[in-house]
């Protein structure tokens, strides 16, 4: 697994073989996401970055086509919560699987060996190479499952 400076030289070599101009922006924006530990929507990662890097002048704009530019060169992963838009993370973490609530869109993050052996394992009797997966549960939370 790659560490946030590491991360941070893909973005700018991945910038370059694009032919496009390196932005702060962009860095900050992944940045943002790298330090956080939850999934941050577009509007979450705005408030962060007025908080954290108050010197720079990031609209919220240009929040969203940081995250639109970085998720489709697979540096963030987004869920999709219908009207309520996207929750994005880094791909920098751990592989994880994820429990959503419908209800609060609470999201829990989990890892079951089991599971991942049985991917593994029918991926083999179907001759099949997995390269990447991601599991998502919906359902509801206990808060809101009362």
């Amino acid at each position: 697994m790659l560490n946030n400076e590491e991360i941070i030289e893909e973005l700018k070599a991945i910038v370059k073989q694009k032919g496009l101009k390196y932005t702060e922006q962009r860095e900050i924006v992944l940045k943002v996401l790298m330090d956080s530990v939850g999934h941050l929507s577009a509007e979450d990662v705005y408030n962060q970055i007025k908080q954290t890097y108050k010197e720079s002048n990031i609209g919220i704009a240009t929040v969203y086509r940081a995250l639109s530019f970085l998720e489709e060169v697979s540096l963030i992963t987004s869920i999709a919560f219908g009207s309520e838009g996207k929750k994005y993370e880094s791909n920098a973490k751990a592989h994880h699987d994820h429990l959503i609530c419908t209800d609060c869109a609470k999201i829990i993050e989990f890892v079951d060996d089991e599971i991942e052996k049985r991917q593994d394992s029918i991926a083999l009797v179907n001759n099949f190479k997995i390269t990447s997966h991601s599991m998502q549960l919906y359902g509801l939370c206990e808060d809101c499952n009362k």
